[in-house]
């Protein structure tokens, strides 16, 4: 187990582990391999029974609370924007472990109000929080996301568009 200090991706790999799944925690400081190239490195590497074993990068994101009836205030719901190099480095990554691995974006939800207001039926409680594991294949993300901030180098798929393609992160498996 690599020591994660981001509860996101902490809260990820405990659902792995507690659900029985394969997987290998990518420590980015034993890349001794590719030491010499600038590669944005991803979290983990899934495996799966049925399907293509993914490379997994997380991505981090408060969920509000939705109550029926009532406006949101801050944070937006489905917020799934990331970054080029993360792009860039998964399509890399692809390339390098060849055709029985996909890219896949996956993002960890931290629900900020009660279970039962999230739009989720896969939770898991870990440190005293409730999390989703959306996931979204590189290839599927790239056919629907749009530029987000020129200046952040960001890209990001409309909300309500993501919120139908998104998927449980077992159903990818």
């Amino acid at each position: 187990m690599v020591k994660r200090s981001v509860h996101y991706e902490a809260a990820f790999e405990d659902y792995l582990r507690t659900k029985g799944i394969p997987y290998v925690g990518v420590d980015e400081k034993k890349r001794a391999l590719f030491k010499s190239i600038k590669l944005k490195s991803f979290d983990f590497v899934v495996y799966s029974e049925t399907g293509g074993n993914l490379l997994v990068d997380v991505k981090g994101r408060k969920f509000p609370d939705i109550i029926p009836g009532r406006k949101r205030r801050g944070v937006k719901a489905w917020e799934n924007w990331v970054m080029r190099e993360d792009v860039e480095g998964l399509m890399h990554w692809e390339k390098i472990f060849r055709e029985n691995f996909r890219g896949v974006f996956v993002f960890a939800y931290w629900l900020q109000g009660p279970p039962e207001n999230s739009p989720f039926d896969d939770l898991h409680f870990f440190r005293e929080n409730y999390y989703a594991f959306m996931g979204v294949t590189l290839k599927d993300y790239l056919t629907a996301a749009k530029p987000r901030s020129k200046k952040w180098e960001t890209i990001g798929v409309p909300s309500s568009e993501f919120a139908k393609m998104a998927r449980d992160i077992t159903d990818l498996l």
